[in-house]
């Protein structure tokens, strides 16, 4: 059993950038800056002490009408550099604050990338918009891209009163990506196929049908197994890493979260305990997988 738990660790493992594609450092006013990336006034830096015990890098991207905070968990071969281009469209076509961050031992922040310490560092991020910007439960929708579904679904399990979730190329966990197991094991990681149970508000399930890391399947079932189900977007044609790419892709998520912004602002607010096409970005890397071995252990 140990083999296998040692086998999967090593064939699904994290990949940052490296070297990382920027820099953080403070500016003449000692506010923290991203070095590297393109300069924007409407960008927010922060640095954040996760429970894991590591400092992590987040960005606050202002929308100025935006109402929702979208909160973003990129893949495991990407780090916030990279993701730049993409955050800027989002913002612009989708009108929503985006908050996202990079997991330890990505970009500029410290410590080991962990399944355990993705889920600090997200909890970490959390507090940092309930503090900072007194983002509220129904206000926010929390958006795990691949890896980055097992973080998000973490929390959305956890807080009862999101607003919704987006599951963007998503697994059902680490093993199943690699073997079509029926069952769940001890030492799998990312159990998304049981967390998605308890996920109490709207799922909008986004996944191509030539997805050729994680298979479509893997979408289709933690639908079928979302409580509160929004209507999926099947990409015809969609890969795991370009679903960005295809007109359908904006439309649908902004269809979604103008529905979202309704339901918001019909609640009482509780605190948090033309289609436009984003173009491809050829940095942008959001799963990647270890060759397997030529000869494994038995």
């Amino acid at each position: 059993m140990g083999n296998v738990t040692s086998n999967v660790a090593a064939r699904f493992a994290f990949f940052p950038p490296d070297p990382p594609t920027y820099d953080v450092h403070k500016d003449e006013s000692g506010k923290l800056v991203l070095q590297g990336v393109t300069a924007d006034k409407n960008i927010d830096v922060h640095m954040l002490d996760t429970e894991g015990g590591n400092k992590i890098i987040a960005t606050f991207w202002r929308h100025p009408v935006a109402r929702l905070t979208l909160l973003y968990s990129h893949g495991n071969a990407a780090d916030l550099g990279q993701m730049h281009e993409l955050f800027n469209e989002l913002r612009a076509h989708v009108r929503v604050n985006i908050m996202s961050y990079d997991y330890s031992g990505y970009g500029a922040s410290t410590g080991k990338p962990t399944e355990f310490n993705t889920y600090y560092d997200i909890e970490a991020v959390y507090n940092c918009l309930k503090k900072e910007y007194g983002v509220k439960q129904e206000d926010l929708i929390v958006y795990g891209q691949s890896v980055g579904s097992g973080p998000t679904l973490h929390l959305a399990s956890r807080v009862k009163k999101l607003g919704g979730v987006v599951l963007h190329s998503a697994i059902l966990s680490g093993i199943r990506v690699l073997y079509p197991v029926k069952m769940t094991f001890w030492f799998d990681i990312f159990k998304n196929i049981d967390k998605i149970r308890r996920v109490q508000c709207p799922v909008l399930v986004i996944h191509g049908t030539d997805d050729e890391i994680v298979d479509w399947s893997h979408g289709k079932r933690l639908w079928e197994l979302s409580k509160e189900k929004y209507d999926p977007l099947w990409v015809k044609g969609g890969g795991h890493c370009n679903l960005e790419t295809f007109p359908e892709y904006i439309k649908h998520l902004r269809k979604f979260i103008s529905t979202i912004e309704k339901i918001s602002i019909s609640k009482p607010a509780k605190q948090l305990t033309s289609t436009p096409r984003i173009a491809e970005h050829k940095h942008c890397k959001c799963l990647r997988l270890k060759a397997k071995k030529e000869k494994e252990e038995s």
